[in-house]
Formats: C-alpha cells, structure tokens, sequence
C-alpha cells in the first residue's frame, strides 16, 4: 500500500467532489472514508486510476450521507446525476483548499488540524496523536473547522501568506505519535510550490529544509539538546541543504523579499559554516536587519541581539538586548548567554535559572538547568 500516494490524492478527490457541488464538510467525510476503503481494497486488487477509483468511492460514499440526510432532500435533482466511472478531470483545485484550510476565521490550531487531514490525507487519530490530545476532542476541532469554511467559496482569493503561516505551525511541531509533522510539512509545501509561483513559498520551502537538515545533530540518544555550535556537522543533510539553498537563490534573484526568504537566508549562512566558527555573523546581522525591517517582531530582535553579540561582542550583543522588553519568551536565556561570553559568570547562572523555569518544554528546561549548574560549578571551583 503506497501511504504517499493517497494522502498525495487526498486534495485533488477533495476538490474534484466539491466542484461537482458536493458540500465541503460532507466531501471531506467521504474522502475520508474512500481512504480507508483503499486501504482496505487496493493491497489485494490495485486500481489502474488510483484518482479515478477515489473520486468514484468518494462520490458515491457522498451520495449515500446526502440521501441519509433529510435537509439536504432539496438536492437531490443534482445528486442522482452520479457522473459515469472513468478517468478523474485533470482540474487540480489543492492550491485552492490549502486557502479554504487557512481560512483567517479559524483559529491557528483548527487551520492546522483541517489543512492535515483534507490536504495532508492523515486519519482524525493519527493527527490527534501528533498533537498528543484524545481523538473526540480532535474529531471536535476538525468538526467546527469544516462548518466554519463550509461557505467558503472556491473562487474567492487566498491569502498565502495564511497558508504559509499554517504550513510553518506545522513544522515546528516537529515529531511525535506515528506521523513525522516536519516531514508532511515539507510535503505540503512541495505540493504547494508545485502549484503556486511565489517566491515566499519557495523560501518557506528553503528554510524547512536547511532545518531539517540539522534534525539528527539536535540531540543526543537520551534525547538532550545539542546548541547549534556544539553539534556535530557532519551529521548534517548535505544533499537537503544544497537543495535549499538553490532554491532560496532561485526566490531571492526575484527581488521580492519576505520574511521567510530572510529567515532561510540565515540558516543558509548556518548551514554554509564549517564550523562553528567560520559563521558569518555579520552577514547574519543584515539579513536580522531586513527580517525585522519586514516583520517588526520583538522575537526576530531578540535573536538579533545574539547576532550582534557574536559579530561585535558581548557588550554590543547586551546592549541591543536591553532596547527590548524583557518579558520576551527567552528573553532571560538570551541574557544568560551573553553575560556569560561577557565574562559575568554570576549573572549568567541566575539568568540561566531563571530561563529554565520559564522553558516551554522538558528538554529546554534541563539544557538550561544545566547551563546554569556548570557555571555555578565554575564559580565555585
């Protein structure tokens, strides 16, 4: 059974039933369950139209829920028209569902879940596993998410900025359950460049691949994170990084600069040092500056201030932080670096301490525990 293949069919049997009038919610249901009847069928007798055979079963699964449903009784002059089996239309509507996924009236989460599982092809249970939440409370989420767009109408412009937001909330999630989040979101995002031309999407493209280039040097076996300057590069997926970054100069030869192709411009400069201390920083300072020139983000100037204190000290690095406010989230760890690279141990242990009580998850909070520990080791010794 080839897994990819359906979930890559996924949104184009999706619009193909919501072209032909079905209800979006409703369409999705029935995609849903011609996937599991493929999973099911094909192992034994596989399709010669694999597309073709899902609309089919999506088509007709849509057309049994329609006709269950006496409110929807009023349709039924345009339901009993089944379309003959054959080859699937070539329309191709998955740019068009990535904007209903990221609809701006859904909540971030509720964007991600939908755009998982109607243009991701993943199961209700699968997605709820990789966010670690009990599968009712996800089929619930994906539920209003479905009515919320239902409306939505396939010729109405979308914003890609949205889709790419969404896309990018999904490969931070990383990895957890059965299914590898960074992974389907670089699948997605392919997927997405195949169908749209627009720089920032290649530089999304770009940035998910020089960090995930990374992925085997973050931590060690016991699940310890590894700073950037202390892993092993070696380790890094040279082959993804040399993709990126031809297509990252490909977006930035089209002078039309956005945050995610900055964002990528950095890691590419990360990505190009041998070592830890052959890093550009001064490069890596500008592209900070048109980052925050198009983002006005106080997180972009955060790690800006970590850039600035590597290019031109400490004491630089500390004053561009204090320019910030320091309820920040990192902003103390932040702190704790650069008054340890100025030489003010004590400081840096309380900032340390300090951090990691306000880490977001278990592996942070231990690095920084332990940051904190060697420098009070230090102290003492």
């Amino acid at each position: 059974m080839d897994e990819l293949l359906l979930r890559s069919l996924t949104p184009k049997v999706l619009g193909i039933l919501v072209r032909r009038g079905a209800d979006f919610a409703a369409a999705e249901d029935a995609v849903q369950d011609a996937l599991i009847e493929a999973v099911r069928v094909w192992p034994a007798e596989p399709p010669r139209d694999p597309k073709g055979w899902l609309v089919t079963v999506a088509w007709r699964r849509f057309l049994d829920m329609a006709r269950a449903d006496a409110a929807r009784r009023r349709r039924e002059e345009l339901l009993d028209a089944e379309p003959a089996p054959g080859p699937a239309p070539e329309v191709d509507d998955t740019l068009q569902l990535y904007f209903r996924c990221a609809h701006p009236s859904l909540t971030p989460s509720s964007a991600v879940a939908l755009t998982l599982r109607a243009v991701g092809g993943l199961t209700t249970r699968q997605i709820a596993r990789a966010y670690l939440v009990p599968e009712a409370t996800m089929a619930q989420r994906i539920s209003r998410a479905k009515r919320t767009v239902s409306d939505v109408r396939f010729d109405q412009p979308g914003d890609v900025a949205t889709v790419l937001r969404v896309l990018y909330l999904v490969f931070n999630e990383g990895y957890s359950g059965d299914v590898d989040l960074a992974a389907e979101a670089i699948r997605l995002t392919r997927q997405l460049a195949a169908a749209i031309d627009h720089p920032e999407v290649a530089g999304l493209l770009a940035l998910m691949l020089l960090h995930h280039a990374r992925r085997a040097s973050r931590t060690t076996a016991d699940g310890t994170l590894v700073p950037l300057a202390e892993q092993d590069r070696g380790r890094w997926d040279t082959g993804s990084i040399a993709e990126a970054v031809e297509i990252l100069q490909a977006a930035l030869a089209r002078d039309r600069l956005g945050e995610f192709q900055a964002q990528a411009a950095i890691a590419a400069l990360h990505a190009d040092a041998l070592t830890a201390e052959e890093t550009d920083w001064v490069q890596i300072v500008e592209w900070y500056d048109e980052l925050a020139r198009l983002t006005d983000s106080p997180v972009v100037r955060l790690n800006r201030a970590v850039a600035v204190g590597e290019a031109d000290g400490a004491r630089a690095g500390l004053a561009a932080l204090a320019e910030l406010d320091d309820t920040l989230p990192r902003y103390a760890a932040v702190a704790a670096y650069l008054h340890e690279r100025d030489g003010d141990l004590a400081t840096a242990a309380r900032r340390y301490a300090e951090a990691a009580r306000q880490a977001p998850n278990l592996a942070e909070r231990d690095h920084l525990t332990r940051q904190a520990a060697r420098l009070n080791t230090r102290r003492r010794s």
